[in-house]
Formats: structure tokens, C-alpha cells, sequence
């Protein structure tokens, strides 16, 4: 079938593409739904085979979109096939369904980390089908509108990237072009060890058993958005991010030397090493942002005031002091070592965070980048944190829980134990469970006031 490079939903439909979804988790089914609203008449989709009599319930009053039993249907008929499937399990599903695929079909997958992706497709895809892979980096229920969305042309003509592009221009992404092995760089880079901090964040809130913004000291700010990420992330699925830990090579490096960077900050703070700590960190500021140590980082921040993100915070605003800078009082000061030792990190691995934010920086990355340049760009603040981190006990016993949380995590991934992974990951999620409603409302409209704030 002759598929023209510039098909539409307003094209008649025998010259639009049979659009095949192998895997109708949250990520599938977002795909089903854009592409769906966007008019596309023929979508074809197949889960696991004891969920088929529930995917046809969900889908019955769809008329674009066929459940199938199975992915040898999906792949039989469809010219474009996408495996939104977990990483972990990307080889098994290709090799059982890869050699149904149709002749000249054009085949992506979904997957957050690449390199199991590329070998599944390369041993088990027939030669005869092409290959231009995929990732939206955003969870299911961020808006794709804006967001970055990688294509890869591993195996195919010219054309075949340009029907990619056509199928999801409904989604009004951003495209970004990489290859497999610069995406799971760029993904590492961006997303493993924001993912590590906030994953360890959670279990050292949560072997203090108390919700953190409950007693003052995590309030507000900065706070505001460490709280609303970290429950964010918990409120997922544990897959999404135990693949991406550690099936990608480079995340493993990452995340031990995050692991690393908290506990030989932790170590300066225990000596009272004044001189040592302020050193290194002044160091890390002026490798990462580029600020000199006798320098003020600049005015114009990409993140929202503290005044603005007070009113995401969990159980309300919070009650600020009329002795406030510009009206408002920051929180009680803390070391902030989840940012310290995160851009620590970052300078250890020569990682320049700011070369990723335009071309695939997340939701989540983008706050953590925002937060950790408020911090740095002040000379006061981080004067501030260093201060609190050496003479001010109140968070001690908080930075070493997150010290020994690092190092968990650190050894979950280099131990590549998917069972351990979601196991730490679960119990952390059950003791935040009775908050994820609230955090997934507030953090969303978080996140959109701040993609509205960087566009004006």
C-alpha cells in the first residue's frame, strides 16, 4: 500500500497508515487516545491475551480503534507497528511477534531505554520491514503538546521518517533526532539520576515514617517541588523507571556517582569541614552553570517564584512571616543535599545540564533543573545551605537517611535486580499511597504553570 509522506487524518482511508499498538499500558493507551481524537480511522491495538476481553470492553464504543487477541493480528496488517512494552521484556515480545510483521511496515518502539530496543528489532525484525523507533519523554498524563519527542532512524528511507512525523503531528511535539546510542545518553543524562534523587528522596521520608510537609520543615518553595515530584514519581508504575536504571550502561555510572557525591558531601558536613564543603560546591556551581564564586548567577531565573509555587503546596500554602524578602519568608534553611550532591554529579561526570534542556529535557527534569539553578545562581542560598549543613542539626538525621537511600538505590542498579528494584520501590509507594490524588492534581497544574511561565 502506497502511503503518502504528508498522510493525514483528512486523507480518504485506504490511503491512510493501519496504525499498530503492541502493549496498551498507560503509555499505550495515551498513543490510542491522541491518535484516536486526531481522527485517524485505523488503529489496531492487542495487549496480553487475558486482557483482550477487557481491552474490547474499553474500546467498544471506539470505532477507530480494533482490539486484536494477540500481536501477530496487529502485525500482520498494520504499516506502522509500535511496541510500547517494558524493556525488560522488549526482546521476548519482538522475537514471538516480530516475524508476523508486514512487508515494507515501518516499526518504532516506545521503550525508555534503547539499547535492548535496538538488539531486539535488529535479531528478530525480518529484513524486509523498516525501523524508525520512537520515545515520547513524558509520563501518560503530561499533555505531549510541546514535549520533546525523540525519532530514531535506525533502517529506513528518508520517507518512512517523514510518515513518522506525519502520524504524530497531532501530538504538536517537538521532534528531537538521535540515534539509538545518543538517546540513551541523552535519556541517562536527563532522566536516571532525577529519577534517583527524588526515588531516594521518598525512601528517606519514608523510613522517618512522616509525611515530611507535615512538620514545617519541607514547606514551601523549593520544598514544594520536591515534594510533589518525589510523590509523583511513586504514584507511577515501578517499571518505568527500573528500566531506564538499569538496562541503560550509562545510568548505572550516574546513579552510583550520585550515590558517591551524597555521601562525601555527608562526610564533609560530619567533620565541620568549612572550607572543604564550600570548596566543592563552589567548584561544582562554577563547572554546571558557568558562575564564578564571587559571581551572582544572574536575575532572570526559568522557574517560577516561591510566592507562585506556595500555592502547590501539599495541604495547602504556607504561612509565611510579614519580616519576608518581596513579601513572603523563605522556609527554614536546610542543607539541601539532594541538589548539592545532584550537581555535585553533574560536574564529576561533566554533564552540562543546560545543553540537554532544549533538546529533550522532561517535566520533571526541567523542575530540577529550575530548582537547582534558583539554589546555585544565589550566592546567599547556597551560602545558606552550606551554613545549614555544617552548624544546623534540625535535617541531620534526614541527610542520613538520604545518604543510606542513595546508596540503596546505588546497589539496586548496579545489582540489575528487577525484583529488588520493586521491592524498594513499592513499599516506599504504599507509605505515600494516601496522598498520590492529591499530588498528581497539584503537581500537574505545578508543572503546567510552569511550562506557561517559561513560554512568556
Amino acid at each position: 500500500m502506497f502511503i503518502p509522506v504528508d498522510v493525514s487524518p483528512n486523507h480518504p482511508i485506504d490511503q491512510q497508515p493501519t496504525i499498530g499498538l503492541i502493549g496498551m499500558g498507560a503509555m499505550g493507551a495515551m498513543y490510542a487516545r491522541h491518535l484516536s481524537d486526531a481522527g485517524w480511522k485505523k488503529i489496531s491495538v492487542c495487549d496480553l491475551p487475558e486482557k483482550y476481553e477487557s481491552l474490547t470492553r474499553t474500546y467498544k464504543d471506539v470505532p477507530s480503534v480494533t482490539v486484536h487477541p494477540d500481536g501477530h493480528a496487529v502485525s500482520r496488517i498494520s504499516d506502522f507497528i509500535m511496541y510500547s512494552v517494558e524493556a525488560e521484556f522488549i526482546d521476548r515480545v519482538v522475537q514471538q511477534y516480530g516475524p508476523s510483521t508486514k512487508v515494507g511496515a515501518i516499526v518504532a518502539g516506545q521503550t525508555s531505554v534503547k539499547a535492548p530496543e535496538k538488539a531486539a528489532f535488529e535479531t528478530h525484525l525480518p529484513t524486509d520491514v523498516h525501523i524508525v523507533s520512537i520515545h515520547s519523554l513524558h509520563g501518560p498524563t503530561v499533555s505531549p503538546a510541546g514535549q520533546p519527542f525523540v525519532i530514531i532512524n535506525h533502517r529506513a528511507p528518508d520517507e518512512c521518517v517523514r510518515v513518522v512525523e506525519s502520524i504524530f503531528k497531532c501530538f504538536k511535539s517537538r521532534y528531537v533526532y538521535l540515534t539509538y546510542e545518543d538517546h540513551d545518553l541523552v535519556t541517562a543524562n536527563v532522566q536516571a539520576v532525577t529519577h534517583a534523587a527524588f526515588l531516594t528522596m521518598g525512601t528517606a521520608w519514608a523510613a522517618q515514617r512522616s509525611y515530611p510537609w507535615e512538620h514545617g520543615q519541607y514547606v514551601g518553595g523549593i520544598e514544594t517541588v520536591k515534594v510533589n515530584i518525589m510523590l509523583r514519581i511513586y504514584a507511577n508504575k515501578w517499571h518505568v523507571y527500573a528500566g531506564l536504571a538499569i538496562l541503560n550502561p550509562s545510568a548505572k555510572i550516574q546513579i552510583n556517582t550520585y550515590a558517591s557525591s551524597a555521601t562525601d558531601l555527608f562526610k564533609l558536613m560530619l567533620d565541620g569541614d568549612y572550607p572543604g564543603l564550600r570548596e566543592r560546591i563552589y567548584a561544582a556551581r562554577e563547572k554546571v552553570f558557568g558562575i564564578k564564586e564571587t559571581e551572582e548567577g544572574g536575575s532572570t531565573p526559568i522557574f517560577l517564584t516561591e510566592d507562585v509555587l506556595d500555592k502547590f503546596t501539599i495541604g495547602g500554602s504556607p504561612k509565611r512571616n510579614a519580616s519576608s524578602h518581596k513579601g513572603t519568608s523563605a522556609p527554614k534553611t536546610n542543607s539541601h543535599l539532594a541538589l548539592l550532591a545532584m550537581v555535585d554529579c553533574w560536574a564529576r561526570l561533566s554533564i552540562l545540564p543546560f545543553d540537554h534542556l532544549a533538546l529533550a529535557a522532561t517535566p520533571v527534569f526541567r523542575m530540577w533543573i529550575g530548582v537547582a539553578e534558583y539554589l546555585f545562581r544565589s550566592v546567599s542560598r547556597l551560602d545558606a545551605a552550606i551554613h545549614a549543613a555544617l552548624y544546623d542539626v534540625t535535617h541531620r538525621s534526614d541527610d542520613l537517611e538520604f545518604v543510606v537511600a542513595a546508596r540503596g538505590w546505588s546497589q539496586c542498579v548496579a545489582f540489575g535486580d528487577f525484583e529488588l528494584y520493586k521491592d524498594r520501590f513499592t513499599q516506599t509507594a504504599e507509605f505515600f499511597e494516601s496522598r498520590f490524588e492529591e499530588a498528581n492534581k497539584i503537581g500537574g497544574a505545578m508543572i503546567k504553570a510552569i511550562v506557561e511561565s517559561n513560554a512568556r
